[in-house]
């Protein structure tokens, strides 16, 4: 018996445009249309939405990469994305802590100078 082609997607065009290029067509329909990882949660539930345009149905994540396949993110978003979640060590200015030290002390001496009602 003759081992037929499965074309999927391909087959509503016939016998037109050639073998290989209905070929090509059917490998990046098939990766444009299944679900891809997130670059975010890396929850396998990123749809596109249109070209270039895709969205995590679990994070809610709506970002922009390649046209047909989600590909790596970039460099300089991964680095922004690291800052951000990276704890600051030191996030507060000296002149900040000198301001919250100068309260501390006037609310213990108010508490000193406030007369006890009798």
């Amino acid at each position: 018996m003759v081992k037929r082609a499965t074309y999927g997607s391909v087959r509503r065009l016939g016998s037109r445009y050639g073998r290989t290029v209905r070929f090509k067509l059917g490998k990046i329909e098939a990766e444009q249309r299944k679900k891809h990882k997130c670059p975010y949660c890396s929850y396998v539930n990123v749809r596109r939405v249109s070209t270039g345009i895709w969205h995590c149905k679990k994070c809610g994540a709506k970002f922009t990469n390649r046209a047909y396949t989600v590909g790596k993110v970039s460099p300089i978003k991964r680095i922004v994305e690291e800052e951000e979640t990276k704890p600051k060590v030191h996030e507060t200015p000296k002149k900040k802590i000198k301001e919250e030290e100068k309260e501390i002390k006037g609310k213990a001496e108010k508490k000193e100078a406030k007369p006890k009602k009798s």
